[in-house]
């Protein structure tokens, strides 16, 4: 069956750095749009940054120059490598696969919380 399972998550200090994978099973995953997406305690869910099949990538202007997505389309995995972290950027990161318009996974989501 399907799944996404994301980690990496943690407590890090305003101006550290994370780095999530979600590991990917069950389908093609080189034929996949990856992308993360996070969620703050009573906000919506936000788009964060996306890497295409074509390995073409997308970032939120928030995270821009800050955090770096990349997939191993060997080990079927999808990283965020985030940096000069914020408390803004505390949430619940979710991976997203993605085919054409109807097909669409997700993970359980893995917490990460920025503070001193």
């Amino acid at each position: 069956q399907v799944q996404l399972v994301e980690s990496g998550g943690g407590l890090v200090q305003p101006g550290g750095s994370l780095r999530l994978s979600c590991a990917a099973s069950g389908f093609t995953f080189s034929m996949y749009a990856m992308t993360w997406y996070r969620q703050a305690p009573g906000k919506e869910r936000e788009f964060v940054a996306t890497i295409t099949s074509g390995s073409v990538t997308v970032y939120a202007d928030s995270v821009k120059g800050r955090f770096t997505i990349s997939r191993d389309n060997r080990e079927n995995t999808v990283y965020l490598q985030m940096n000069s972290l914020k408390p803004e950027d505390t949430a619940v990161y979710y991976c997203n696969a993605k085919f054409g318009q109807r097909i669409n996974y997700w993970g359980q989501g893995t917490q990460v919380t920025v503070s001193s």
